[in-house]
């Protein structure tokens, strides 16, 4: 099959979600002065991040929304200390995800896969991230030129696993279905949604979790594989 058209997850695909994310939290952790409920960051994080992992998977699936996501997902660790107010914990959620904005690691590999690609595809991130940060790290990350179109879960009404929010990415990028690629690192998000919605899948797997119910497409380790792939 001659493939045209890429999709290409953002966040821990190309972008480093979880070291700028960690970057950012230890900020928050100092900034706000969190030594005061916790011994060490580490401590916050290790209750900071299985939270916001289940609750992320809700949202995902439809199942809260995002204001819900932004805010618990701040209170969870501060509530036992007494912390319970939703407009801290927004106030927090902004600072956190400005500071996102101005964080530029990215996956290893990522800038010489996409030199390759660029010629020979119509690339479009397709993310499940919200809107007021995702445009301004992709800018800033250097990522912009290489892509036609981002496409938002928010512009679309739904995330990523739903058909829906594949079939309005193919609309919105004038793609065929049988000429796409699913490039992503999130079983859940980015293989199932695809496979669920025939479109070709390359798991980004570098944990090499084992998949569950089908077999992708493709499995790669690293990004430089997905060369030998397209």
């Amino acid at each position: 099959m001659q493939y045209k058209n890429l999709f290409i997850d953002l966040d821990d695909t190309l972008w480093d979600i979880h070291l700028n994310g960690k970057e950012c939290l230890e900020e928050i952790y100092r900034d706000y002065g969190y030594d005061r409920f916790y011994p060490d960051f580490e401590a916050y994080y290790n209750v900071y991040m299985p939270s916001n992992h289940h609750l992320w998977a809700l949202y995902r699936q439809g199942d809260i929304t995002k204001d819900k996501l932004i805010i618990e997902r701040f209170l969870v660790p501060v509530r036992e200390f007494g912390i319970d107010d939703p407009g801290y914990a927004k106030r927090l959620s902004d600072d956190f995800l400005e500071r996102t904005t101005r964080k530029t690691r990215l996956i290893d590999g990522t800038m010489d896969l996409l030199d390759y690609l660029k010629p020979k595809y119509r690339m479009h991130i397709l993310s499940n991230g919200f809107r007021e940060v995702q445009f301004k790290k992709i800018e800033n990350s250097g990522l912009a030129p290489y892509f036609d179109k981002i496409i938002l879960s928010e512009d679309a009404g739904i995330n990523k696993p739903h058909p829906d929010m594949f079939t309005y990415a193919l609309k919105n990028t004038n793609s065929r279905r049988d000429q796409t690629v699913m490039i992503g690192d999130s079983w859940d998000a980015d293989i199932v949604g695809a496979w669920k919605s025939r479109i070709t899948q390359i798991w980004y797997n570098p944990e090499e979790i084992a998949p569950e119910g089908f077999a992708p497409t493709y499995t790669v380790q690293t990004l430089g594989e997905i060369k030998e792939i397209l």
